[in-house]
């Protein structure tokens, strides 16, 4: 915990190496209050540390630095889904249950065409927190703009994994074809 105020870009080197060092997200409240700043600060910081190219996403759960290496082989494919919001913790729990990371969700928008916001959840402890911050912020999912149609971006360490958490969400009628 730092004693005084961090300034500038000091603060953002260190943001980022707490970031880096980090196996979960961090989130803003916290990186304010390690920092003695505002979260507002930390937003921009955030979107500083973007701006030049650094590998962070905002979570639902904060934000994370992504680490890649050599041997992290990750398969990646979008799924079309479609269900009431009542059976979002569902769908997620079914997906993250088969060892697939949900990245994202995506729709599109009659006016501002695609949105995309992060989710990476990858367990049902993440989604449970992902499904309690939506109740406990009255937020809307974005499918509800679309009636339920949304594209996920799934990701795992094989394709036999997004093979059968995509077949599980056929036989519970999430998937659209």
């Amino acid at each position: 915990m730092v004693q005084k105020k961090i300034l500038g870009e000091e603060r953002r080197q260190y943001i980022l190496q707490l970031l880096r060092k980090s196996s979960q997200p961090i989130t803003g409240s916290e990186l304010a209050e390690k920092t003695m700043v505002s979260r507002q600060i930390i937003v921009g910081d955030i979107t500083l540390l973007k701006a030049k190219n650094e590998p962070i996403i905002a979570t639902s759960q904060g934000y994370l630095y992504l680490k890649q290496g050599a041997s992290d082989v990750l398969y990646e494919r979008t799924v079309a889904c479609c269900h009431t919001p009542a059976d979002t913790e569902k769908e997620l729990n079914i997906i993250v249950d088969h060892g697939v990371t949900v990245k994202d969700v995506k729709i599109e928008h009659a006016v501002y065409g695609d949105l995309t916001a992060s989710i990476m959840v990858t367990n049902r402890q993440e989604v449970k927190q992902f499904i309690n911050k939506l109740e406990t912020n009255k937020a809307p999912l974005l499918s509800e703009l679309t009636g339920g149609a949304h594209l996920h971006t799934l990701t795992a360490t094989s394709e036999a994994a997004i093979d059968k958490a995509e077949t599980a969400l056929k036989k519970e009628g999430f998937l659209m074809e």
